[in-house]
């Protein structure tokens, strides 16, 4: 038998030649014999969604990767309201499963950003490692910069990410309490691609490492780990410094961010996680398999996919990696 997602990656393949459609909250597009409705879902990756992918009628359901605490948590709360029926088959991501106990929750985005107002309250400059593709917490760090009165310094690749977007409410160039810094890993590689243009976009917001010098007590840096040189040649860049740890905190295991942490020890800056998870709790989880009720619950992208029937009951079908199963 041939499964539905065999047949759905046969009709992509065979219309490849015809251009990817966009992707647009709940607007269906038609892939062959297919039908797919996207539902835009609040997620640290911006632009994200869950599908309904319906064929010879049946339906399967794909949650993506999901959460209900950041700003866009109300996309999550419409689902659960309004959600798709029926529903042959669900894959639900577990990522916060071996994370979190049943009853705990991730704090919001809004809570995220409360913590960053105090800790930047004092003088001292603040790096905060956070992605720049993690719109929310970008929105979040330049939230806080504003009711501190501190200047938000990104770097090119995140003013870019941020450009991307095509969000007119999203930070970008020509905002308050906010400049453009380009550190010097950036500028060598401008200079060996060329790419001159991208450093002209931002001419009017852009500041250089010597005027950094004049405020940067009351400065946050979305920072990496290669900027540290760049701080360095500021004179008292690292007095009453520090420094924010705003992502996965399994990241800091990595031998290159030993090093970062052995550096920042070196220069006496304190680190910090302050941080939330862009999946969703157990408990909202629970609540969007109970709503969406599908014949079959399948774990996917979680190293918990065993407590998924203790969790969600009867209708958990586990499946294989590289199965082919028919819903």
């Amino acid at each position: 038998m041939i499964s539905t997602l065999q047949l759905l990656a046969a009709s992509i393949l065979a219309t490849a030649g015809e251009g990817v459609p966009d992707l647009e909250d709940r607007k269906t597009i038609r892939i062959g014999p297919f039908s797919i409705t996207p539902f835009l879902m609040d997620h640290s990756a911006y632009d994200a969604y869950a599908m309904l992918i319906e064929v010879g009628g049946r339906r399967l359901f794909y949650s993506g990767d999901i959460r209900a605490h950041g700003r866009k948590g109300a996309l999550f709360e419409r689902l659960v309201a309004h959600p798709p029926r029926p529903v042959h088959a669900m894959l639900m991501e577990g990522s916060s499963l071996g994370r979190l106990d049943p009853g705990q929750r991730f704090p919001t985005e809004s809570a995220i950003e409360a913590q960053l107002v105090d800790r930047f309250r004092p003088d001292g400059f603040v790096g905060v490692c956070a992605s720049a593709q993690n719109i929310d917490r970008v929105v979040s760090i330049y939230r806080a910069c504003k009711r501190t009165s501190r200047t938000l310094l990104l770097d090119l690749y995140a003013m870019e990410v941020l450009r991307a977007t095509g969000n007119p409410n999203v930070p970008g160039a020509g905002w308050p309490n906010l400049a453009v810094y380009v550190p010097e890993y950036q500028r060598s590689r401008i200079k060996e691609t060329g790419r001159f243009d991208l450093v002209d976009r931002y001419k009017s917001s852009r500041i250089y490492r010597e005027a950094i010098g004049t405020f940067v007590g009351r400065a946050v840096m979305l920072f990496r780990p290669p900027m540290m040189r760049d701080m360095d040649r500021i004179p008292g860049a690292w007095d009453g410094a520090r420094m924010i740890w705003s992502q996965w905190d399994g990241y800091l295991t990595s031998p290159a961010n030993e090093a970062f942490r052995a550096k920042l020890d070196a220069s006496g800056v304190p680190l910090e996680v302050i941080h939330t998870s862009g999946h969703a709790s157990i408990g909202d989880l629970q609540r969007l398999a109970e709503a969406v009720a599908p014949d079959a619950l399948v774990p996917v992208h979680t190293f918990g996919g065993e407590r998924f029937p203790e969790l969600f009951g009867s209708r958990v079908c586990r499946r294989n990696d590289g199965e082919w199963w028919g819903v």
